[in-house]
């Protein structure tokens, strides 16, 4: 058997008429990749799988002894919402991914006083609701992985309760380096890393283990023990072509190719997140403009784009900086039947699949990327012999960088010359560069990633 122990199920749940509640697939990247994997019971019988109940519909659900799923034992955890608010939106998101990313202006934030220990409290509280349900329904010598940054103490707390199980941890964000994980108190930073470095600890990209590895010996001195290990996730190659072979993917392209006709297309697909470096995109497109004006009117610039954390004041701010720096552009350079920058907003996947497919240039352009799925889904997509633009920065430089166009994340200009060289590519090369894209992601598949997981709790 397996326990998967995550902030977020496989499924959502709503309500029916009938007062009863329905199970449907659920979003992000965990739910999508581990979710198919073990209802096919690729991670062995039986597989449990302990996540939050999200909202009241689910809270209730989980109540009523109704939250169920086909092929897997689920169990919803009903977490009070004031404090899964702390625990989520002020630890989790508010601290550790601020932290990871390096989007912290430090001269002004973070400031830790009595409410972040009130909130610090939440997260340990959410984290032990975690390991108490592990404890009572895994058996003995089960294997459990527990996935990312909200639930970073489960392991030690698991090692202390259940020494028997066969723990691993897996991280799906970059991991800060060692100057930067002191600037969490220091308990914080001993408890996050003791917890992490006493069971296997998985990352995308060796880069992030490293990092860890350097802010376990900062933190923790002698006493960093444990291994890392790196697993990286792949997109599932059949069902993208599946999805890209649907009815829907073909209206959506059609509707795509009368935005962009006969012009090259520039895509970009992300959350908004100040991590995504979204707004230097756009700069970077404006200067290409001003640089070379043999672009304009020959380019447009599809942006799908989709709303992440409105109850954070720091993402409404970054979606109104996007949504000026996309104005600024389009004010400057449109032209009668021209639109530089197009936005979509639709949280519409199979848009975002017509998007990769017909690109003949994807830019992803993080501060920070623990992989970037993205980068990855475009390579397998694409049928315009598209060059990805890829941040040094993205977890996914380690397996695609040598047929990708480096992107340096704060340098403007650098990264006006990356999409200038990929626009003016010659054909022969933007063909070879292509091919090894899809060979390099090829190369693995989500089932890999399981069991490099598998393998290491096993081993640890």
């Amino acid at each position: 058997m397996t326990v998967i122990v995550s902030n977020r199920g496989p499924f959502r749940f709503t309500r029916t008429p009938d007062g009863g509640f329905e199970a449907r697939q659920g979003s992000g990247g965990i739910a999508s990749a581990l979710g198919p994997l073990l209802t096919s019971g690729a991670a062995g019988d039986g597989a449990t799988w302990i996540a939050t109940a999200l909202d009241g519909t689910e809270r209730d659900a989980a109540r009523a002894g109704q939250a169920t799923a086909p092929g897997i034992a689920l169990k919803l955890l009903d977490v009070d919402p004031n404090v899964h608010h702390l625990y989520y939106d002020v630890v989790a998101n508010g601290t550790l991914w601020f932290l990871h990313h390096g989007l912290f202006d430090l001269v002004r934030q973070p400031s830790f006083d009595h409410k972040f220990r009130e909130a610090w409290a939440a997260y340990e509280q959410v984290n032990q609701m975690f390991t108490d349900a592990t404890v009572e329904l895994a058996p003995d010598g089960d294997i459990v992985l527990v996935q990312d940054y909200h639930l970073a103490l489960v392991p030690e707390m698991l090692r202390r309760l259940r020494p028997d199980l066969r723990v691993a941890h897996f991280s799906h964000t970059a991991f800060c380096g060692p100057n930067s994980i002191r600037v969490l108190p220091d308990d914080v930073a001993v408890a996050l890393c003791r917890s992490l470095s006493g069971s296997p600890a998985g990352f995308h990209s060796r880069r992030w283990a490293r990092a860890f590895e350097a802010s376990a010996r900062e933190v923790l001195g002698a006493d960093a023990r444990g291994s890392t290990f790196v697993a990286a996730l792949a997109p599932d190659a059949e069902e993208l072509a599946q999805l890209a072979a649907s009815p829907a993917a073909a209206v959506a392209g059609q509707e795509l190719e009368a935005i962009v006709g006969d012009r090259q297309l520039i895509v970009r697909a992300d959350r908004v997140d100040p991590s995504k470096n979204i707004v230097r995109g756009f700069e970077a497109y404006d200067l290409l403009l001003a640089d070379h004006p043999e672009w304009r009117e020959r380019v447009v610039f599809v942006a799908r784009l989709t709303a992440s954390r409105r109850s954070m004041p720091e993402y409404l701010a970054y979606n109104n900086e996007v949504e000026q720096a996309v104005q600024r552009v389009n004010e400057r350079w449109a032209t009668g039947d021209w639109q530089p920058v197009v936005v979509e907003t639709q949280d519409d996947y199979t848009r975002t699949v017509a998007a990769l497919t017909r690109s003949d240039v994807l830019l992803v352009n993080p501060l920070k990327d623990g992989l970037n799925l993205v980068a990855k889904e475009g390579a397998l997509l694409n049928q315009h012999n598209g060059v990805l633009c890829l941040s040094r920065d993205a977890g996914a430089w380690d397996e695609l960088g040598e047929a990708a166009e480096p992107v340096h994340p704060y340098d403007i200009g650098q990264t006006a010359s990356s999409l200038h060289t990929a626009l003016s590519m010659p054909a022969a090369e933007r063909r070879a560069r292509a091919a090894r894209l899809r060979e390099l992601t090829a190369a693995r598949t989500p089932r890999d990633w399981l069991d490099d997981q598998l393998t290491a709790a096993r081993a640890g």
